[in-house]
């Protein structure tokens, strides 16, 4: 039997507000099956997410352990782990480093990709938020990942620069799988054959995205389910 994609073991994160915790996972022990492209659906707050970046593994669980079988991608477009007072151009280079990719050779395609002139030479701290959109997309599209956490978006910047990130990541799923989290049920049904509800600090999978999407229409015509509130 081939390992899942993604295995959570009695998984369990919460965040502390106002003296009021709000769990997001409670105890959960869930299985991804390889080769399934994934839309995580749920309501607004369920910690959609925060789910994808427990996934990504840029933030960590409070308890219990996540198993991950396949490469993941960080969440499409994220540039929280870029250095600021590095240049996208030396940003690059750390990434090609951790990924174990030719580092001209992805700075080269980065460069052309991002469309940053010569700011690409420039510490990243002096870029605007558009800007790293760009930088972290491109280096998103330049090291090859089994699986593509996307949240929202799939393209930066102007109509036209959005259909080329747009047209890149299509080429790409050709080989590749995705988690996507989408308000755009079209944007789902186009890249996703499967689906994962998020209600109440629990995990559903679906074999279908149709039946994932139905589960949710269903589920914003019921009352939520108290979260498990601790004073």
């Amino acid at each position: 039997m081939p390992a899942p994609m993604l295995r959570l073991e009695h998984v369990s994160k919460s965040f502390r507000r106002n003296g009021v915790t709000k769990h997001i996972l409670h105890d959960v022990s869930f299985e991804l099956p390889q080769a399934r492209s994934i839309a995580i659906v749920g309501r607004n707050g369920a910690g959609k997410s925060t789910l994808m970046r427990l996934i990504a593994g840029t933030l960590r669980p409070d308890d219990g352990r996540i198993h991950r079988y396949c490469r993941f991608s960080w969440p499409m477009g994220f540039s929280g782990s870029f250095h600021p007072t590095l240049t996208g151009a030396q940003n690059t280079r750390f990434v090609a480093r951790i990924y174990g990719r030719d580092s001209q050779a992805l700075e080269d395609y980065v460069q052309g990709f991002a469309e940053l002139g010569p700011s690409y030479h420039l510490p990243v701290g002096t870029y605007s938020a558009g800007m790293k959109a760009r930088l972290a997309f491109a280096l998103s599209m330049g090291v090859d990942f089994e699986v593509y956490l996307v949240d929202e978006v799939i393209g930066v910047g102007d109509t036209i620069f959005r259909r080329k990130c747009a047209a890149a990541f299509r080429a790409r799923m050709d080989r590749a799988r995705v988690l996507m989290i989408s308000h755009d049920p079209r944007t789902l049904r186009d890249f996703c054959d499967a689906g994962l509800l998020l209600d109440a600090g629990r995990l559903v999978f679906f074999d279908s995205v149709e039946a994932a999407l139905k589960a949710y229409e269903l589920s914003l015509d019921q009352p939520p389910v108290p979260q498990p509130l601790i004073a």
